[in-house]
């Protein structure tokens, strides 16, 4: 992409010596000639030439200049730069959706006949994407208990392509060994892509732990106040570069400007947001574990969760999602229902990551594509619910959560 001036002058700090919540905050920082506290947004199609040769150049990549939104924008630039500093990636690519963000991965690292080896607790989007796109180009996708490192390591006996995990998974929390399944996916020839979309770069950064790709949906905790979509890919130049940025272009899921700049603006209080709803989210974990009407409760930093140890290795908090399962003898739909009808405080959703708390139905919503017998084997019932915990005070949203169990113990 073209280069832009030094945010600081040429004199000023260097910003890859920015930590994670000055580089949140500063990185990418471009002013203009107005010298603007706020980024500028550069919400424009295409850009002039002062002649047509100097045109000719630019399309000829003979200089280094914009030369049309869908290939590059400065307001993208400035996002894509700072989410790569706060990320610790050498670059980023940014895109029009999270799902964007997923295809253009996966899609620019294989082939007719490609492997691609995943966990099976995967987004209900992205199984389609591998077993209904990609299937029918020729590319085989096997599949793995995400938690079991035997099955991984037995599936990586034969060479693949790509390995892509979640962790944690969505909605169930798993927790996935990310420098072992790392170790066993180079072994066998093969890129590993982590979607980190649970615990934000604020709370595990995969890169650091061996992962060669990280995708976003920018949607959910960068933008976190339900005003647009993005999504992002990050990792080295080399891998960046080339057939993946190639497809990014001329297939066009390209980043809005306009997005862009929201998501740019989301990304100073990322930080902040995420470690106060994270704080609330083990709060109301721990409470919720405690309380009648609830069977189990799964979130990472919780003493009882099955990864536990490993979360707390991996992870520098748990996240701000707790997923729980009411205490029903079927999973039966219709009293976890009465429960999510009874939410005063809390919003129902599909959504997450939002500065307001948000409860999903995953069974009937996000992961309703998922063929049943699939969902059980993924913990994924009837009376699950998946808890985005917003900046509402915990008191609030401990009383609708109360009283809303109440509402669903006398309809259980």
């Amino acid at each position: 992409m073209p280069e832009l001036p030094c945010p600081s002058g040429p004199d000023g700090p260097d910003p890859g010596d920015f930590r994670p919540s000055t580089a949140a905050v500063r990185g990418g920082l471009h002013r203009s000639p107005f010298q603007e506290t706020s980024e500028a947004l550069y919400l424009t199609q295409g850009f002039v030439y002062d002649t047509a040769a100097e045109a000719a150049a630019a399309f000829a990549e003979e200089i280094d200049r914009y030369t049309y939104s869908r290939y590059a924008n400065p307001t993208v630039t400035t996002f894509q730069e700072r989410l790569a500093l706060v990320e610790g990636a050498q670059e980023c690519l940014a895109t029009a959706t999270g799902m964007s963000a997923v295809f253009t991965a996966v899609a620019s690292m294989v082939r007719s006949g490609s492997r691609i080896v995943a966990a099976r607790e995967l987004f209900g989007s992205t199984l389609t994407v591998f077993d209904g796109i990609l299937a029918g180009w020729g590319v085989v996708t096997d599949y793995v208990v995400g938690t079991e490192l035997d099955q991984w390591a037995s599936a990586l006996k034969t060479p693949a392509d790509v390995v892509f995990v979640e962790s944690p998974t969505n909605p169930m929390q798993d927790v996935l060994d990310l420098p072992e399944i790392c170790r066993l996916a180079h072994g066998a020839g093969a890129l590993v892509i982590v979607d980190n979309v649970f615990a934000t770069p604020v709370l595990q950064r995969p890169l650091e732990l061996g992962a060669d790709l990280v995708v976003y949906s920018a949607t959910k905790h960068i933008d976190g106040q339900g005003r647009c979509m993005g999504g992002a890919v990050l990792g080295s130049r080399e891998l960046l570069a080339g057939r993946m940025r190639t497809m990014l272009r001329m297939t066009g899921p390209t980043l809005a400007p306009f997005n862009a700049w929201v998501l740019t603006k989301g990304l100073e209080t990322l930080p902040l947001r995420v470690r106060a709803q994270s704080a609330v989210a083990l709060e109301l974990a721990a409470w919720l574990e405690r309380q009648p009407g609830v069977a189990s409760v799964r979130y990472p930093y919780l003493p009882s969760h099955p990864q536990h140890q490993l979360a707390r290795s991996q992870m520098r908090g748990g996240g701000t999602v707790v997923t729980f399962t009411l205490d029903t003898d079927r999973g039966d739909v219709e009293p976890t229902f009465a429960f999510l009808d009874a939410l005063r405080v809390i919003d129902l959703s599909s959504n997450l990551g939002d500065t307001k708390s948000l409860a999903t139905h995953p069974a009937t919503t996000t992961h309703c594509r998922i063929e049943p017998a699939l969902r059980e084997q993924m913990g994924i019932t009837g009376a699950t619910v998946r808890l985005s915990v917003g900046l509402e005070d915990v008191e609030d949203l401990r009383e609708d959560l109360g009283s809303a169990l109440a509402r669903f113990r006398n309809a259980a």
